[in-house]
């Protein structure tokens, strides 16, 4: 491959069956590409492999897993990703993991490589999530963030929201793009009522949670808001959960316990199939109160369906009047829903679709290109499902 500059991008907590960040890194390769750079993507896996993708080449490293994480492997051997690094002789590195990854910041200082953070977490909202009182979280916060800062050209942030932690410490290499949506898969004709009538009964409500199962998305209000719904609302509502991870087994529990008509459907590899229960669902909620950006409640969106949004992340700016921000308790969700449910459906889902329309992949691609000093393509380019 000839022409364009290099852009090797090296990512932390990417796995086969996680959500937002692969999604959005397979967008943005394929993305770079069509605009005539060489991308390349770093990794960690259970095995090294190379490989040529349709966002690039796509190099594995092995990584250990976390412990408790679900499956969540990091770039722990900086020897090997250095090695690499410097076979590749990068023309720009763009890094997505702040903390184990931070190191190579210097590593492009070094070798003369423009570099750029991609921010894809509130750290302040990550820290409370772990427990840390409010003002002890900001502080080690605005620490490692003035360190990020320091350590790299620009810091990339999705949204507003997740940009002012670093414009609380005056970052000055800030710059904002936002991400996009796959308009073509995602959409409203997606519809299945023979999915429906899997899931719900002819005069059920259908909620959908589409996330990761740990600690940070908080997927346990779900499951309160459907007792809510259920009991306080009188809403005869069902939840269909798509996703996996650590916290699986406690909410299969939780919900045989209380007895709430809860479907566990695990990872759905395919895209066709999220956006089939996306576009079926009455309604989505979205739980997690540290997401910046939040793909799978733009995805739903985009097949036509509203969404109940934590008011503590960056998801109220990015829904829009598509959806609603609801109190980070179950039954701040279940109001919240119910209201969704008061609109007309026509105008509802209407509304959630031309709110996705403002976000494309094609935009998301400009502007992290332009970030990054380097030059843009006009032509679109598109993912097969």
């Amino acid at each position: 491959m000839n022409g364009g500059l290099r852009i090797v991008r090296v990512a932390n907590f990417v796995t086969p069956v996680s959500g937002g960040l692969r999604t959005a890194l397979r967008h943005l390769g394929a993305g770079y590409l069509a605009s005539g750079h060489q991308p390349v993507l770093i990794v960690p896996g259970a095995r090294r492999s190379d490989e040529w993708t349709e966002q690039g080449r796509v190099i594995t490293l092995p990584g250990p897993p976390m412990p408790g994480s679900g499956g969540y492997r990091v770039l722990r051997d900086r020897r090997q990703v250095t090695a690499v690094l410097d076979e590749l002789a990068p023309d720009r590195l763009e890094v997505s993991d702040r903390t184990t990854l931070r190191w190579t910041g210097a590593w492009a200082k070094t070798h003369g490589v423009r570099s750029m953070m991609v921010s894809h977490e509130s750290a302040t909202g990550v820290l409370g999530t772990w427990g840390l009182p409010p003002r002890l979280a900001r502080r080690l916060a605005d620490r490692l963030n003035s360190r990020t800062a320091q350590a790299y050209d620009t810091v990339l942030c999705t949204t507003a929201w997740a940009a002012e932690e670093f414009e609380r410490i005056g970052a000055a290499n800030l710059a904002q793009a936002p991400l996009g949506v796959d308009l073509t898969t995602m959409h409203p004709d997606r519809r299945d009522p023979a999915l429906r009538a899997r899931l719900a009964g002819p005069h059920q409500v259908l909620l959908v949670m589409c996330s990761r199962l740990s600690a940070e998305k908080r997927p346990e209000r779900a499951l309160q808001a459907l007792a809510e719904l259920r009991r306080r609302h009188r809403v005869p509502a069902v939840l269909a959960v798509a996703g996996t991870g650590p916290l699986r087994a406690r909410l299969e529990r939780q919900a045989a316990e209380l007895r709430l008509p809860v479907r566990f459907l695990g990872h759905l590899a395919e895209r066709s199939d999220v956006a089939a229960l996306l576009a079926t669902a009455d309604a989505v909620i979205a739980p997690g109160p540290v997401e910046t950006f939040g793909l799978a409640a733009l995805e739903t969106l985009a097949c036509g369906t509203p969404v109940a949004v934590s008011r503590s992340s960056a998801l109220p700016q990015v829904v829009g009047p598509a959806g609603l921000a609801a109190a980070d308790t179950g039954s701040g969700f279940a109001d919240a829903v119910t209201q969704l449910l008061t609109r007309p459906e026509p105008e509802r889902r209407a509304t959630a679709r031309t709110r996705a329309e403002q976000f494309s992949w094609n935009a998301a691609t400009t502007a992290f290109l332009t970030a990054h000093h380097a030059a843009t393509a006009p032509a679109a380019h598109h993912l097969t499902p």
